[in-house]
């Protein structure tokens, strides 16, 4: 019996560990567990799981119900990162769709020097294929891992934002950040908090984090397959080829019905929340998904309003760098004539 606890323990610190983060609030709890019930339901066992939530207080009922779900091969902590980011806290500023606990995972690469690749994966998604196939793509010396935004490609009205706002190249090189393998390597060696912090000094962008992200990591970005992101914005993939739903912006199936809401309920079932979260779709009202309705209406104004502000961040910063440019080409080019 000694022997074969001693061979269980050998094999599990002798399997490769991969660190998985994530962020919460206690409102957001509940759609965590669906979350870890669906990526460990589907997880390789070949591997150690080390799942980081990052939070700024969680009560101790909700760590107790999610620390369940601790298995031989998945160790959960909770990490309180109120008094890591106290300093720079009063700077973030959200908008309806987020809040700060977005922008915790611009800081993993100081907070867990230990790791070099991580990934990073939102709360309100369900995690159809195997886990550790994300982690294992090599992304080489890029920033991040990532899938262009199929939600940005879904609404054409906002496409001019991402390429006369933030200064892409195309639309099609916006990210998604709720799902993403970083490089925590690259973004010690490249300064990326210090460039975050500076940014943040100077702009304050409209999708928040994720603008931020791109900005930042624009031409260090390696695409991976769409079906590690995949949105129900749009029924245009087979659902048999998903690895991974995300019910981000007003796509929420504990509010009303949606693309791929199946899976979520599915998965929801299995945690100790399925009652609550039933409860809310069941008590979620017309007024209130009106209302949301005309929040995200909202939203996609503010943005579209940007594509022609002169004082947008493309205009002030980078328009400006790509002029000089041309003015110095030109004026070299009267030279040598």
């Amino acid at each position: 019996m000694i022997k074969n606890m001693f061979n269980k323990e050998k094999n599990i610190k002798m399997k490769k560990e991969i660190p998985i983060f994530t962020a919460t609030d206690d409102n957001y709890v509940p759609y965590l567990a669906v979350t870890l019930q669906s990526m460990i339901d589907n997880a390789s066992k070949n591997y150690n799981y080390s799942i980081k939530i990052l939070n700024t207080g969680i009560s101790e009922d909700n760590i107790q119900k999610i620390k369940k779900y601790e298995r031989e091969n998945v160790n959960i902590e909770f990490v309180n990162v109120m008094k890591s980011l106290e300093e720079i806290g009063l700077r973030l500023h959200t908008c309806i769709y987020y809040t700060q606990t977005t922008y915790y995972r611009l800081f993993i690469s100081s907070l867990y020097p230990q790791y070099d690749k991580i990934l990073y994966l939102d709360c309100d998604i369900v995690v159809r294929g195997d886990i550790s196939k994300l982690y294992n793509i090599n992304i080489g010396d890029n920033l991040v891992g990532a899938t262009t935004d199929q939600f940005v490609m879904s609404l054409p009205r906002i496409q001019p934002y991402f390429v006369k706002c933030l200064g892409l190249d195309n639309v099609t090189d916006y990210f998604n950040a709720g799902v993403l393998i970083m490089n925590l390597k690259q973004f010690r060696l490249q300064n990326f908090e210090e460039q975050f912090v500076d940014l943040l000094a100077k702009y304050k962008f409209i999708v928040q984090d994720q603008d931020y992200l791109n900005v930042i990591c624009k031409g260090k970005v390696h695409y991976i397959n769409g079906s590690w992101d995949k949105m129900p914005c749009k029924d245009d993939m087979d659902l048999n080829k998903i690895n991974l739903i995300h019910y981000n912006l007003i796509w929420k199936p504990w509010h009303t019905e949606t693309i791929y809401d199946d899976e979520f309920w599915k998965y929801a079932e299995k945690t100790e929340y399925y009652d609550f979260i039933k409860g809310v779709k069941d008590n979620y009202t017309k007024l209130q998904y009106e209302q949301e309705v005309a929040n995200f209406e909202g939203f996609m104004d503010r943005i579209v309003a940007d594509i022609d502000n002169p004082n947008n961040y493309y205009n002030l910063y980078v328009k400006p760098t790509e002029d000089d440019g041309v003015e110095m080409f030109e004026a070299v080019e009267g030279v040598l004539a």
